[in-house]
């Protein structure tokens, strides 16, 4: 059995380096360094990367849900909004008188957890379904709104006797069901996610100690990056909700995991090339650094566009994901190095590098025969590759985004179960109306275009100041269904053309229209800031504007072959209706941003051979074997990090999850593997074009210096 070559620790210095003992000193200041600035974060910043727990919709000033519900905070009665009690009997029979004057004694008891209890008057519809009001305050946290939620339900439903039973429904319902969908979504993301990045490395490295290295690293800059965001975000203005609290946590997982399979491939090599493990880091850090940094640039300048976006949320994802890669970046490039090189080659047991051993780009492999087999027929397999993409984007056809509100959950909650029963008997949109604002003088001239609104069901005047008009809409349709949507453009068409009136419509249902109408205009704001910025990345770090084309067009190509798939996945395995609103921004910014990693971690190799004197033919073919291991590893660690969403029972991160996951698998295995390599063998040397890279000196092995 062969021994283990140890790793040489020279007494004597090289020439104007200094004392050998320095890089040992350094590594270990950066690792010490580290852990007190951990715990400094833990114990003095916040505990968190949320810093909000509302919804994180915010809606601009401008739009009309928003200025309505500045108003309504000017009325005696404060911004207020039904939690609605809704009483049947489950085998759909006609309630008893006996059962009526329970639902009475118990109005008494719901009425006083409202802000105004003689509000609380039972109405009974087709003597099978009685309603409670109940009113509260709009303005209230999601923690004071659930709290109170879970209240009115125990009271409604305390001691209940079969058949008859309660269901709570309304806007403020709708609310606290959204946020106990992210009630310990932290701890569950962070579980799973770290589970499925040790598991993932632990296969990767087939070591029972490497493995533990980069996930502690990763998990350190998850946790600090969700403190700084915390910290940075309120001085910045920005609103962080649990949502991108929880992508923050992919983000940083999936980016810097990305990383550290990068540097620790990159230093295994050149273990094959040297005994001291420090210089062996050196050149790995070099060679990798320029990769990781223009990919994480695109990320971080990508995920920036969203400060530019009108919806709150969107502000605060681009905020904390840009935070997050760069403390990403920062972690795989200066902690990462530091705790690989101190324990030396024994950390790779029992696959230990060993001086002189043929390194990947030498074995040749699977790799290798892909590479060779591409460069036979290189345009069949790029028509092949874009066949591929066409065929998966054509899924896509007829694509309808747009969840109706009771859609938005995988396991139906009782605001939905409430939703319907009261549809059977009244108005769809009568747990959540519309509210309208306008001028007392108009006031009257504006209930009665109201009423004549198609699709209103019904009109009732509630309040009036000396500046303002208050009234209340009940549409037809179901919040958040194109019937409702078409409900509020004619609404607030017809009631523009009341002079005068300065009329405004508002409300939850409006609320939400108003959202798709802002991501609707974000995205035709972010897609093309993203493609520009990935697009001058990668030409500042190629030296080539034939490059950036290609490579941006096939990322754009697998995007939308992951949009027609995840289409086809949706329709034919979970039987959803329709994608969120917000799904296709989102997926595009994550797998534009990410998905040209793969591209920039081959072709900044492929230009690395070429500067090393070899000629581009060779030199993808070169760096598609050195890489190709590594970056499928990566690939399927980040599609399996992004998938970690669908643990969260709402159908938005499930989609933004399956997409991403999808479009990943492409890039790594299908754009990455062969269309891309494809074609710079087409090209040749135009793939370079202006610019055309120049031998520099070789160290031993082949590689750049």
């Amino acid at each position: 059995m062969s021994r283990t070559v140890p790793d040489r620790q020279p007494t004597r210095s090289a020439p104007g380096t200094g004392p050998r003992s320095s890089p040992r000193a350094y590594a270990w200041l950066v690792l010490l360094l580290t852990v007190a600035g951990l715990a400094a974060a833990f114990a003095l910043g916040p505990s968190g990367a949320a810093t909000t727990d509302s919804g994180g919709g915010a809606l601009p000033a401008s739009s009309q849900s928003a200025r309505v519900a500045g108003i309504v905070e000017t009325f005696p009665s404060g911004a207020v909004a039904p939690a609605v009690v809704v009483y049947s009997n489950a085998d759909g029979a006609p309630l008893t008188a006996a059962q009526r004057a329970e639902i009475d004694r118990r109005a008494l008891r719901l009425g006083a957890l409202g802000l105004v209890p003689g509000a609380a008057r039972p109405e009974v519809t087709g003597n099978k379904v009685a309603t409670v009001p109940v009113l509260l305050a709009t303005d209230t946290g999601e923690r004071q709104n659930t709290a109170r939620i879970e209240e009115i339900r125990a009271t409604a439903s305390e001691d209940i006797d079969a058949p008859l039973r309660a269901q709570v429904t309304g806007g403020p319902a709708f609310r606290a069901d959204i946020a106990a969908v992210f009630e310990g979504a932290d701890t569950t993301l962070l579980i799973a996610t770290g589970s499925v990045v040790a598991v993932l490395l632990l296969i990767t490295y087939r070591s029972p100690v490497l493995w533990l290295v980069p996930l502690l690293v990763v998990a350190s800059a998850d946790r600090f990056a969700a403190g700084l965001v915390g910290a940075l975000a309120p001085h910045a203005g920005i609103e962080v909700d649990a949502s991108s609290a929880g992508i923050l946590s992919v983000l940083v997982f999936g980016a810097g995991t990305n990383y550290a399979l990068l540097l620790v491939s990159r230093y295994r090599d050149e273990l094959h090339l040297t005994a001291d493990r420090f210089t062996a880091m050196a050149r790995a850090w070099r060679g990798t650094a320029p990769s990781v940094l223009a990919s994480g640039t695109t990320v971080v300048l990508s995920l920036l566009t969203l400060l530019a976006a009108e919806l709150g949320g969107n502000r605060g994802l681009g905020f904390a994901g840009a935070v997050g890669i760069l403390v990403a970046m920062a972690f795989a490039l200066l902690v990462l190095p530091a705790a690989l090189v101190l324990p030396g080659r024994r950390l790779f047991w029992p696959l230990v590098p060993r001086r002189g051993e043929p390194r990947a780009v030498d074995r040749g492999g699977i790799w290798s025969r892909i590479g060779t087999a591409v460069s036979r027929r290189p345009a069949l397999v790029a028509l092949a590759g874009t066949a591929a993409l066409v065929a998966l984007a054509s899924g896509g056809l007829g694509l309808h985004t747009g969840l109706a509100q009771a859609d938005s959950f995988r396991k139906t909650p009782e605001a939905v179960l409430g939703q319907r029963t009261l549809a059977t008997v009244r108005p769809a949109g009568a747990g959540e109306p519309l509210t309208l604002i306008s001028s007392p003088a108009a006031a009257d001239e504006v209930l009665e275009a109201a009423r004549r609104t198609p699709g209103i069901a019904d009109v009732t005047a509630t309040e009036r100041t000396d500046r303002y008009a208050r009234a209340e809409a009940v549409p037809a349709a179901a919040p958040g269904t194109p019937s409702s949507d078409d409900t509020i453009r004619a609404l607030r068409t017809r009631l523009a053309g009341i002079p005068g009136a300065d009329a405004l419509v508002g409300g939850t249902t409006a609320g939400n229209y108003d959202v798709e109408r802002a991501t609707a205009h974000d995205t035709r704001l972010v897609v093309p800031l993203v493609l520009a910025i990935v697009f001058l990345v990668l030409a500042a770090l190629l030296r080539s504007l034939v490059a950036p084309v290609l490579l941006v067009a096939t990322v754009i190509g697998s995007y939308f072959a992951a949009l027609g798939a995840g289409r086809i996945v949706f329709g034919t395995v979970y039987g959803f209706p329709a994608l969120d609103s917000t799904v296709p921004l989102l997926s595009f910014l994550f797998l534009v941003a990410l998905g040209v990693d793969y591209n920039i971690f081959l072709i900044a190799r492929a230009r690395e051979e070429t500067l090393s004197g070899h000629p581009t033919r060779t030199a993808v073919l070169r760096a598609l074997t050195v890489t190709g291991g590594v970056i499928t590893s990566a690939g399927v660690l980040l599609a399996s990090v992004f998938a970690v969403l669908g643990v969260l029972p709402l159908i938005t991160l499930t989609q933004i999850g399956v997409i991403v996951g999808i479009g990943v698998l492409l890039d790594t295995l299908l754009v990455r593997t062969v269309l891309v390599p494809a074609l710079v063998l087409l090209t040749g040397n135009r793939f370079w074009w202006p610019g055309r890279p120049t031998a520099t000196r070789q160290h031993p092995g082949g590689g750049t210096p």
